[in-house]
């Protein structure tokens, strides 16, 4: 194991989704409105990945609006949407985050933010949420004008960061994700926010926690290993 650079997915990974419930509670009269949203905005972007559309983070998660309002039938105003997107830019951090990033940057790793959120959105998350110093470089997919999990969007982050596959490392709280790294040489570590279910049939990561303390004494170790 080479890896000397660390990635880690944003959402659900770093970042809290769960302030975002009660404003998507109100506006869809459900409180299973959020992870609705949030899986068929994942369920979209892996058809695009498949079928080709180029298509971007802010233009889905609009869409993905549009379909929660025809599931629960509700009319959703300009000023309501604005409100829901928005508040992608303040979701705050996980507690055990800042700690686990400098003690990574401690042991001489570096850390680098990559999400599939647009640039401008992942750099304003990351500022709110109090993390620039805790982060060498933010990296979006939007480039590439696809997803993660295409195979593409991991070889365009190691192009972008000049490193080898085998040098990087994906920490996610997603499955799709660190099987999606692993599948073009990257390493992974899979943290189980919220008891999250790993399939079974996917790559198994290097590093697996229940937290980021976990995770990352995991990769920490993998290091002294190499």
């Amino acid at each position: 194991m080479q890896t000397q650079t660390i990635l880690f997915d944003i959402n659900e990974t770093v970042l809290e989704l769960s302030s975002l419930k009660t404003e998507f509670t109100t506006v869809f009269g459900s409180e299973e409105a959020l992870s609705l949203w949030f899986a068929r905005l994942l369920h979209t972007s892996n058809v695009c990945i498949v079928t080709g559309v180029t298509s971007d983070f802010a233009t889905l998660a609009s869409s993905m609006i549009d379909n929660l309002a025809t599931h629960y039938k509700v009319g959703v105003s300009d000023e309501q949407r604005s409100l829901l997107l928005q508040g992608f830019a303040s979701l705050q951090p996980y507690p055990d985050i800042k700690p686990a990033l400098t003690k990574l940057r401690q042991n001489g790793f570096r850390t680098i933010a990559f999400s599939n959120s647009s640039q401008l959105l992942i750099e304003r998350q990351i500022e709110q949420a109090g993390l620039l110093e805790h982060f060498d470089e933010i990296v979006s997919v939007e480039p590439t004008g696809s997803f993660k999990p295409d195979h593409k969007v991991y070889h365009f982050v190691a192009n972008q960061l000049q490193s080898s596959p085998q040098q990087l490392l994906l920490v996610a709280t997603h499955d799709w994700d660190t099987h999606g790294a692993m599948s073009c040489g990257f390493n992974a570590a899979f943290i189980e926010r919220s008891n999250a279910f790993y399939n079974p049939l996917y790559r198994q990561p290097d590093v697996r926690g229940k937290d980021m303390h976990e995770v990352v004494n995991g990769i920490i170790r993998l290091g002294l290993q190499s």
